[in-house]
């Protein structure tokens, strides 16, 4: 197995090189950029700048190829069958309520159940309860085990021909919990429901293949996937694309518009209404671009030693512990404290030049079941080393000696 470095890849992100005592462990919230993203929406400001699918000019022919040349990035680095099931959005949360808006709107009514991992972000609750408020339609929580994995025996009784669709990360954003996925695919198709992968913080870790997947709909940032704020993507089965209105109207998504009606584009684009990212998407697909050129497997297994470096750290010192201890788990960490508060803890560390997250990481139910108020979250990615780690933790020591 190859070995991975975190310092090469340290010196292709310019605000870690400019900044070079900061241990950014902040990953979950947005990654850092590398070079090639910023280089990319640059050159694309400097030579191309033109608005895409409109221009009878060069510029506006060379922006829309730059511009669908992204998507097809996108859907290559997914697998997905065609660039056409990928639809532009601002983020997976836009994504997400892209999908309750118009697959939801359209197919939900009265009595029928969405079912809801306890490990979702606050952008895979609320958007269902506020469809589930408007049609009639419930959702329900599926519960976590001792173990803060998804319960798939309670998963197994709440399934019925009432459940449309099932939500789940791929990845926790506070816990770092892997669900297995297929096999809550699997369960979920077995009584004709749907399934919504939230896949925004796992992208950047681990390998994502939508033919493999078997999902229904995708969703992703690029912002944590070391590309630009301000875009994201979902993907979908075609056959559920062409089957779903428009959910915002104006420009780009139409046909044919007249007073007498209106007719809308094939997808994606009968779903990108108005002006599109399409400097965002560039530097989208040059982010991807860079990560496909780095060796993945061992990324991954470098993150998998930085969190084991974490882990055993903690263990040693008083008055902390990991939260949960998942089958499956990414390079996250949510930290409590016996007595210190996580807000205090993480002042000292920023002190420090250590970057960390605290709070309840926009997942309030699973707070509550946790039976906590707010955590401090250590994320970790490829730019991160064993240094940072070891940094963290004696920093982490130094400061409960202080509040104890």
């Amino acid at each position: 197995m190859s070995v991975w470095s975190a310092a090469q890849p340290r010196a292709c992100f310019p605000l870690l090189t400019q900044q070079s005592e900061l241990i950014w462990l902040d990953s979950a919230a947005t990654t850092q950029k590398p070079l090639a993203v910023l280089d990319a929406e640059r050159a694309f400001y400097e030579q191309i700048n033109a608005n895409v699918h409109r221009g009878a000019h060069r510029l506006g022919h060379a922006a829309t190829e730059a511009f669908e040349a992204a998507r097809s990035s996108v859907a290559h680095f997914i697998n997905s069958p065609s660039r056409q099931q990928v639809v532009f959005t601002r983020g997976a949360t836009e994504a997400i309520n892209l999908v309750a808006h118009s697959w939801g709107g359209s197919q939900l009514q009265a009595g029928d159940e969405i079912l809801i991992s306890m490990l979702e972000h606050h952008a895979d609750i609320v958007p269902w309860q506020m469809l589930a408020a408007r049609t009639g339609a419930m959702v329900k929580p599926i519960p976590l085990t001792d173990a803060l994995e998804l319960d798939l025996d309670a998963l197994a009784a709440m399934l019925s021909p009432r459940t449309r669709l099932v939500c789940v990360t791929a990845m926790s954003n506070v816990l770092g919990t892997r669900p297995p996925l297929s096999r809550i695919i699997a369960m979920a198709h077995a009584v004709g429901a749907r399934v919504l992968v939230d896949a925004a913080q796992a992208l950047a870790h681990d390998v994502i293949d939508v033919q493999a997947l078997d999902a229904d709909f995708l969703v992703f940032s690029a912002h944590k996937v070391f590309g630009p704020t301000g875009i994201g993507a979902l993907w979908a089965r075609m056959e559920l694309l062409e089957a779903m209105p428009p959910w915002q109207g104006g420009g780009e998504m139409i046909a044919r518009v007249s007073f007498d009606g209106t007719t809308y584009a094939p997808p994606p684009l009968r779903f990108e209404a108005g002006t599109p990212a399409f400097a965002q998407a560039v530097g989208f697909a040059a982010a991807l671009n860079w990560l496909q050129q780095q060796d993945r497997s061992a990324i991954a297994a470098h993150e998998t030693a930085l969190y084991q470096q974490l882990a055993a750290g903690i263990a040693h010192i008083d008055g902390v512990h990991i939260l949960g201890a998942p089958h499956d788990k990414g390079p996250i960490a949510s930290l409590a404290f016996a007595t210190a508060h996580p807000y205090d803890v993480a002042q000292f560390l920023d002190n420090a030049d250590i970057a960390v997250r605290v709070g309840n990481h926009c997942a309030e139910p699973l707070m509550q079941a946790l039976q906590q108020h707010g955590t401090l979250r250590v994320s970790i990615a490829a730019y991160n080393s064993a240094h940072d780690i070891t940094r963290l933790l004696a920093v982490l020591a130094e400061t409960l000696e202080l509040l104890a």
